[in-house]
């Protein structure tokens, strides 16, 4: 008998393999995490990459699909995949950040993500969610219209992902673990890479540039992603408007514009119409840095090529981009983005409000010992929300909340700052020290939640792209200064604000998201500047079950990464 089970269970196994693999080539993948030597900006580095590719593979499904996908580490660190924008309902089992939904995949096991898409439809992406691993394990996600539905608009010719990406000399772990070590602002990036390519600008990447070949007189459409760890991108091609049709997999009122500003995390799908002149046309990226911290100050490119006869451009033209610091130019971009908001892609903002959340986005300072560290006044830079500094732990807080498991998190992260001041002028000492700690926020299932992202003006004020998992949210407005509780919300778009999953809130400014907390597990947010994230800007919010079977969440797979401590 003992015997047969065994046979019995390898036989399930088997048709279960079977069955994936035959109902659809995009149902099941299988990903190698291994290390691999690349050339870029004349040195050879290894760099952790997925199936030996730098982005690495992309996916293409229909919208409401589920796939899954087996990711066998051979690197030499743990590590999880992360799959960003995608709700995945009822099922944070599969949604990834390291010690949060998950402990890591440890060097020599496997684990298989379920990944289940719903209301998305436009570009995604995974990336890594440890640490600062992300930089090179990253890729596309195209969630492509289902079946019987079209596009808002004219079926474009062709499609192209754009990854917008950084390189770094050095590797990329120590870059992180040596400045976490310090106290002080990690190195930047030594180039930015367009498809993984830092383009010509850049000494000996001439012959290896992106080159995207196209046919005159047609409208292609560029899925634009930024994975960029740590800045803000200006996006253009020279010469060509460029028209927005989607953020962050939701549909938008179309904007025609000479450039794009999109923040780390977010994506961007992009009609162009090849209506110029036969030749060579850079597109460029470059950063936008409305702060007073270091950045990298290079170009990407890649060129826009168009196929047929006629000789080679002794020049090719640059787009007129913003200069880094030209807000003006990022406002007037991101002031125009608006839902679709059409009859076949409704949306409904929350009107009924009963959890408020006002929080505090800051910079702060960890004091060392002796002042001997490397940040602002011999301190360590540390980053907070409503003044907490996110300790991660050591036990996965999915697995903490499901198994009751004490000690781990509290469930009292604050729905206010713990003092109240003018956040974008004058600095109060005592709030340049966070508290650190592991705290969450319960939210009750199907609730309306409203949450105000306030920017500070404490040690180094910038913008924030603040990126929630499990869930679309809609930004219903944004302003400058302290947020005025009587005056602010008048300003609000409640028709046609945008749906998104990473907004950008300004220097020493605000902006309000709402959301129906209708996806119960537990569910990270943070900076998707990689090292404020790394620096404690992140909390977690826990929604609880509903009433029915439905609306709770869902059991654990059989087998989850295992955590040290557990």
């Amino acid at each position: 008998m003992a015997g047969f089970n065994k046979m019995g269970c390898i036989l399930t196994a088997f048709l279960v393999f079977m069955f994936l693999q035959l109902c659809s080539a995009t149902r099941y993948y299988d990903w190698v995490l291994q290390e691999k030597n690349f050339t870029r900006l004349c040195s050879t580095k290894s760099i952790l990459t997925v199936n030996g590719g730098f982005p690495g593979p992309a996916i293409q499904v229909h919208k409401g699909e589920t796939i899954y996908v087996n990711i066998r580490n051979q690197g030499l660190y743990g590590v999880t995949i992360h799959w960003h924008g995608v709700k995945q309902p009822r099922n944070p089992w599969s949604d990834g950040p390291e010690n949060i939904t998950q402990c890591p995949i440890q060097p020599g096991s496997n684990f298989t993500y379920e990944v289940v898409f719903s209301s998305e439809e436009g570009t995604l992406w995974w990336h890594a969610h440890s640490d600062w691993t992300r930089a090179t394990v990253h890729g596309a996600i195209v969630v492509l219209p289902a079946a019987g539905t079209t596009y808002p608009f004219a079926t474009p010719y062709a499609q192209q992902t754009i990854i917008l990406a950084s390189w770094f000399k050095a590797d990329v772990m120590e870059v992180i673990n040596s400045a976490l070590a310090t106290g002080a602002d990690p190195n930047t990036s030594d180039a930015f890479t367009i498809n993984g390519q830092p383009g010509d600008l850049y000494s000996c990447s001439k012959a290896s540039t992106y080159r995207l070949l196209v046919d005159y007189g047609k409208t292609y459409m560029l899925r634009i992603i930024n994975a960029i760890m740590n800045e803000e991108q200006f996006f253009a091609i020279a010469n060509h408007n460029l028209t927005v049709v989607t953020q962050d997999a939701s549909y938008i009122k179309p904007i025609t514009t000479p450039y794009i500003m999109i923040t780390p995390g977010q994506t961007m799908d992009v009609l162009v119409t090849t209506n110029q002149p036969r030749s060579h046309y850079y597109m460029a990226s470059t950063a936008y840095n409305d702060g007073d911290v270091p950045y990298h100050n290079g170009t990407t490119t890649a060129i826009l090529q168009y196929r047929g006869n006629y000789s080679t451009p002794s020049t090719t033209p640059l787009p007129n981009l913003p200069i880094h610091n030209d807000t003006t130019a990022a406002d007037n971009f991101t002031a125009r983005v608006k839902s679709l908001a059409s009859k076949a892609h409704p949306i409904s903002v929350p009107t009924n409000i009963t959890t408020r959340i006002y929080m505090t986005v800051s910079i702060n300072e960890r004091i060392c010992a002796n002042a001997s560290c490397a940040g602002p006044n011999n301190n360590a830079i540390a980053a907070s929300l409503n003044n907490i500094s996110f300790d991660t732990p050591s036990i996965d807080i999915l697995q903490a909340y499901y198994r009751g498991i004490n000690g781990v998190f509290q469930g009292n992260f604050p729905s206010n700052p713990p003092l109240f001041f003018n956040f974008t002028g004058e600095v109060v000492n005592s709030t340049k020290y966070p508290t650190f700690a592991t705290k969450a926020k319960f939210l009750k299932y199907g609730e309306g939640v409203e949450i105000i992202f306030q920017g500070t003006n404490l040690v180094a004020p910038e913008n924030h792209p603040m990126h929630l998992h499990g869930f679309s949210f809609y930004l219903v407005g944004t302003g400058y200064g302290n947020f005025n509780k009587a005056t602010s919300p008048k300003t609000y778009n409640l028709v046609d604000p945008p749906e998104a999953n990473t907004i950008g809130v300004p220097k020493n400014g605000w902006a309000t998201i709402r959301f129906v907390a209708d996806n119960p597990g537990v569910w990270f947010m943070h900076c998707h500047l990689e090292r404020h994230a790394s620096w404690g800007m992140d909390t977690v919010f826990i929604v609880r079950n509903g009433n029915t079977e439905e609306s709770k969440l869902r059991p654990p797979p059989a087998h989850m990464p295992p955590c040290s401590k557990s």
